[in-house]
């Protein structure tokens, strides 16, 4: 794949992910360039009579799903999802994973949380041995930034408000925001999730623990699955 664009890459995971959904399948449906890849992917299978149903991560993943023809439900409908396929902003060898740079995390670890199985699609540059490269971020409620901002810079992260192209603050789905918080390295992802946790005002953080089942890694050889050590 050396000769292969981001882009292509993106695409041979996102392939790859779909043999991990059944028929009959309740999917859990990824944010991102590289999961609307597979979303994509997904609809044609639908089209041509493959039967799942999905529950999006985001509205973009909604409209999208809906476009490419496949049918959606909600936690109204189903409390338990078979797979969930997404991207990931970085992962590690325990396959923790910062997510979040979409601005879809919550939904995205409700979904995952509620799935028998997760299975993450990236490539090489997402993989550190120590999470913290890509800072980590954090939906707070707005009446809470000011405070959780002051917190978390506390345990020695720079924070920053997340910013549209336009310079307005960026909102999430739930009507939230999000700070991204560079801590650098991240040598304990629980123990900093669970202070995190502890935070009045922090509706949830980017640090997803013992969620991810496998990671389907976009390399020079193919896709590697890549299992939790």
């Amino acid at each position: 794949m050396s000769s292969m664009t981001s882009d292509e890459q993106k695409q041979a995971v996102a392939r790859a992910s779909l043999e991990f959904i059944e028929p009959g399948n309740v999917v859990g449906l990824g944010t991102g360039s590289t999961a609307a890849h597979m979303v994509k992917f997904l609809g044609e299978k639908v089209r041509s009579g493959f039967k799942v149903t999905g529950i999006p991560t985001s509205i973009q993943t909604k409209n999208l799903a809906a476009s490419c023809g496949i049918p959606l439900v909600s936690f109204e409908e189903v409390q338990e999802i078979d797979v969930t396929i997404d991207g990931a902003d970085e992962f590690d060898p325990q396959l923790n994973l910062i997510k979040g740079g979409g601005g879809a995390l919550l939904r995205e670890k409700v979904v995952a949380s509620a799935s028998k199985r997760v299975v993450i699609i990236t490539d090489a540059s997402k993989q550190v041995q120590t999470l913290g490269k890509f800072p980590l971020p954090i939906e707070v409620i707005p009446f809470a930034r000011p405070v959780i901002e002051k917190r978390v810079s506390a345990l020695g992260a720079r924070v920053a408000v997340r910013k549209e192209a336009s310079g307005n603050i960026f909102t999430t789905d739930q009507g939230n925001q999000i700070l991204d918080c560079a801590f650098g390295q991240i040598p304990d992802p629980s123990a900093l999730a669970g202070k995190l946790g502890q935070m009045p005002g922090i509706v949830e953080h980017g640090l997803f623990i013992g969620l991810a089942s496998v990671v389907l890694l976009a390399t020079e050889r193919g896709v590697e699955k890549l299992y939790a050590r």
